[in-house]
């Protein structure tokens, strides 16, 4: 890849990793529209770093918190709110990875389609328009309960099809049960810290070995990437807290429709 390929690439996942709008229904675009051959894996794992270590700073006060109240539950400390929503997100956690785990095959054989993607594209985003307009509105993680967790972490699972948007689901899950917009939004964001570190991680074993890397690529796809990212998380909670989810909701279906387009045209 050459620079302009792999700034354009980092863009991409730094910023849909985080907006409800699917980074597979982009990621496809450039290939579409371009003509540009598949990244490769050492890239794939490089732009995911980058998005981890954004949301790791932007809520490292919240990360600091809940990992020293969860060690503290087990001295004199006892159970907290910090602690119990630490355990609420290693619960929530565990959906996706059974459903990573059984039904990966199906997802690559039959569902990598990019007409998949633009349908998922649509109807995950008018669910999210639906539930943003008639949810409640009126929890905060204060509020959040094991039950609540698991729902969420449930249709966490569900962005495993193309184009739905890992974001993009958990939140709409979470507006559904009565959260607000951006408590909704920094639960979704701190759930997707294990699961970018489950996938790198997957990802990464594939790398053991290789020799044929480009390294000033990858340093370069990391730190775009990670400033795209942090830089989307601090503008998409300074909007939601103000503006409704319908933007969003009507970008995903343009979006839909244009792939649905250039899948006919090709």
């Amino acid at each position: 890849m050459d620079l302009f390929q792999v700034v354009v690439l980092a863009l991409i996942q730094g910023l849909t990793e985080f907006l409800p709008i699917s980074s597979s229904a982009h990621l496809i675009l450039p290939s579409q529209i371009l003509g540009w051959t598949d990244q490769g894996l050492a890239f794939d794992v490089a732009v995911h770093v980058g998005t981890l270590a954004a949301v790791v700073i932007y809520f490292r006060k919240d990360l600091r918190d809940l990992i020293v109240a969860w060690f503290g539950q087990f001295g004199t400390q006892g159970q907290t709110h910090e602690s119990r929503l630490a355990w609420y997100i290693i619960w929530a956690t565990i959906p996706v990875c059974l459903a990573g785990l059984f039904l990966e095959p199906f997802i690559e054989t039959y569902l990598r389609s990019s007409l998949v993607i633009a349908a998922a594209s649509i109807i995950f985003g008018l669910v999210l328009w639906w539930c943003d307009a008639r949810g409640k509105q009126t929890l905060t993680l204060q509020n959040i309960t094991l039950s609540a967790a698991l729902l969420i972490g449930i249709a966490q699972a569900v962005a495993l099809i193309p184009g739905t948007s890992r974001s993009g689901i958990t939140m709409t899950m979470a507006l559904f049960l009565g959260f607000t917009r951006t408590d909704a939004a920094r639960f979704s964001f701190l759930l997707s810290i294990p699961v970018i570190v489950i996938g790198g991680v997957y990802e990464g074993i594939g790398l053991l070995g290789a020799v044929d890397v480009d390294w000033l690529g990858i340093v370069i796809g990391v730190l775009v990437s990670l400033v795209s990212a942090y830089l989307c998380i601090h503008y998409f909670l300074e909007f939601i807290s103000k503006l409704s989810m319908l933007p969003f909701v009507i970008y995903r279906v343009i979006l839909g429709f244009v792939l649905i387009g250039l899948y006919f045209l090709n």
